[in-house]
């Protein structure tokens, strides 16, 4: 199983709802392009909406698209832009995959699904469980209400995070963080 550790990767979560022709399937599309023209290989969940967006930005460029699929969903199947797919037995096993898989992460509009991943790694961030800078993205401002309303506990979590406007701007983001 890939660790990450021969390339520059970036594990994107969001929504599996979206389809082609929206704004946020063209966002994400966008960002799959954008990670792989600066030299990453993107993760994510490895099936539709934003994962398949991401994963079609990215093979377009000429990219890796690492899909982390869960055999508890029967009848899935890894969408068409993967170019190697990791499955884990669990839902567990699979965010466990993602967040080991990632250097930096960014968060797309999404639901619990997309929650859950963004207060795993904003809480491994803000414990210091990392063991090097890993930033986290949130592309657009969908996640704003929740921040600030975590914020409103703990006004320090907000450090954690970075908003990015673009996917361009995320990619940027990245890049000051990690250096390269």
């Amino acid at each position: 199983m890939p660790d990450g550790s021969d390339s520059r990767t970036v594990s994107v979560f969001g929504t599996g709802r979206v389809r082609p022709g929206e704004r946020v399937f063209a966002l994400a599309e966008r960002l799959g392009r954008e990670l792989v023209l600066a030299g990453f290989a993107v993760a994510n969940g490895g099936y539709g909406g934003t994962m398949l967006a991401t994963a079609k930005g990215a093979r377009d460029a000429g990219g890796k698209v690492i899909g982390v699929t869960c055999s508890a969903f029967r009848n899935s199947v890894a969408n068409e832009f993967v170019t190697e797919e990791v499955t884990t037995a669990s839902l567990d096993e699979r965010l466990d995959t993602l967040v080991r898989l990632g250097q930096a992460y960014v968060v797309l509009p999404g639901g619990t699904g997309t929650l859950l991943e963004l207060a795993k790694v904003w809480e491994l961030k803000n414990k210091k469980f990392f063991d090097r800078a890993r930033p986290i993205v949130l592309l657009g401002d969908f996640w704003q209400p929740l921040v600030d309303l975590v914020c409103r506990d703990d006004p320090r979590s907000a450090e954690h995070v970075v908003f990015a406007e673009e996917p361009a701007d995320a990619v940027g983001r990245i890049m000051e963080v990690l250096g390269k």
